[in-house]
């Protein structure tokens, strides 16, 4: 007869491109009693939620919830819901996520003009104002904030320019961004904002924060065509969320709870507190990791301080480098996607990840295993560069 166990994953030190670690509080949040979907105590904790998120993404917006789903549920939920038939798209593409964007526009039915940027550059403003102009009337221009395929970041205000200029809506991919690098929706004038909670937001994957500017949302109001996905037709996720509360779906009681602790701990800790965090303990990353001797990816100036891509050296094995991080040590790293597979590591530091003790850890074990390759890692430059930073 078949016997059961008690499930008891093991304690990894997660510093891959996501999930990142999770509080403790957010990890007993979801240990908390389940309540009925439409249990007005349930419907208590929504409407924190929706408040917690406005102050996090920095927005007045209505139309700001939380998706079913991980990143990419929010991703999909944006593009189709503004997308019909024969609109015109711009994506800006400089990772794997831009050309995800560009395909789902294209399902929605979307005319789509890909501009690509190196894999490791922010995407070309002056490159996507141009394709613009020749595409004529464009409805939607898309990019993605902080490119988690390369750790590049792209500025977003000089898309929302030209967006405006074009008459356009402006998509942002923030799923890697929010809540550990500066995002600020309404300053930036972005239409269509998503981002994941198992990212910056250190909670487990599972929901996805939109929010919609009142010009997006009457464009979503107004159109023609039904929209390409019923279960996230934000029209009636909406419905869902606000005071209405139309059944639409049974929300996931305990990641709702989970995304209430997150949002929770992110204002306590304060949004510029929480940036210069990760801004401090992502620049000692990448100083540390350049002491090793190792050359970091994306273009100088635009580097992620929570995701950083570093090359692989010549004769270093990347599979067994990243088996031996994880089996030796209990730390998770990342590969490289696309184009870059093979090619680099992807080291996170986001949310409850993002300590200066793990920046240590980290060169100390990869700088070990370099060296098993016949890299020449220099630790303790490493060490030093590092600690300098974590000091400054």
């Amino acid at each position: 007869m078949a016997t059961t166990s008690s499930l008891q994953p093991p304690t990894r030190v997660l510093m891959g491109p996501g999930p990142s670690g999770a509080n403790p509080r957010v990890l007993a949040a979801m240990t908390k009693p389940l309540l009925g979907h439409l249990d007005p105590d349930f419907l208590r904790v929504m409407d924190r939620c929706r408040e917690m998120l406005r102050r996090v993404m920095v927005t007045e917006n209505q139309v700001t919830l939380a998706t079913p789903g991980t990143g990419t549920s929010g991703m999909e939920a944006g593009v189709m819901n503004v997308v019909e038939p024969g609109d015109r798209v711009v994506v800006g593409i400089c990772g794997y996520f831009g050309e995800r964007i560009a395909q789902m526009a294209e399902r929605a039915g979307g005319v789509v003009t890909r501009v690509q940027s190196p894999w490791g550059e922010p995407v070309d403003a002056a490159a996507v104002e141009a394709a613009i102009r020749a595409a004529g009337k464009v409805k939607l221009l898309a990019i993605v904030h902080a490119e988690t395929s390369t750790g590049a970041e792209t500025p977003v205000e000089p898309f929302a320019r030209i967006a405006r200029e074009a008459g356009a809506l402006l998509l942002v991919d923030c799923v890697t961004s929010l809540g550990g690098v500066p995002v600020r929706v309404d300053d930036w004038g972005a239409d269509v904002v998503y981002s994941g909670t198992q990212k910056c937001l250190s909670a487990p994957p599972g929901a996805a924060p939109i929010t919609l500017s009142a010009r997006a949302w009457e464009a979503v109001r107004a159109r023609e065509t039904p929209v390409n996905t019923w279960y996230l037709d934000l029209g009636l996720l909406e419905a869902y969320w606000d005071e209405r509360r139309v059944y639409h779906h049974t929300a996931p009681i305990s990641m709702v709870y989970a995304l209430h602790e997150a949002l929770a701990l992110v204002l306590e800790e304060g949004l510029e507190a929480r940036w210069a965090r990760h801004e401090r303990n992502g620049r000692a990353l990448q100083a540390g990791l350049e002491a090793l001797g190792l050359t970091l990816h994306a273009q100088a100036g635009y580097r992620l301080p929570v995701l950083t891509t570093v090359r692989i050296p010549e004769g270093v094995e990347d599979a067994a480098v990243r088996g031996a991080l994880l089996n030796r040590f209990g730390i998770e790293i990342g590969g490289g996607l696309g184009e870059l597979r093979g090619r680099v590591w992807r080291i996170g530091l986001m949310g409850e990840s993002s300590t200066a003790g793990n920046v240590l850890l980290l060169l100390n074990a990869l700088g070990r295993l370099l060296r098993e390759q016949g890299f020449p890692a220099d630790i303790r430059a490493a060490v030093s560069a590092a600690s300098e930073r974590l000091r400054s």
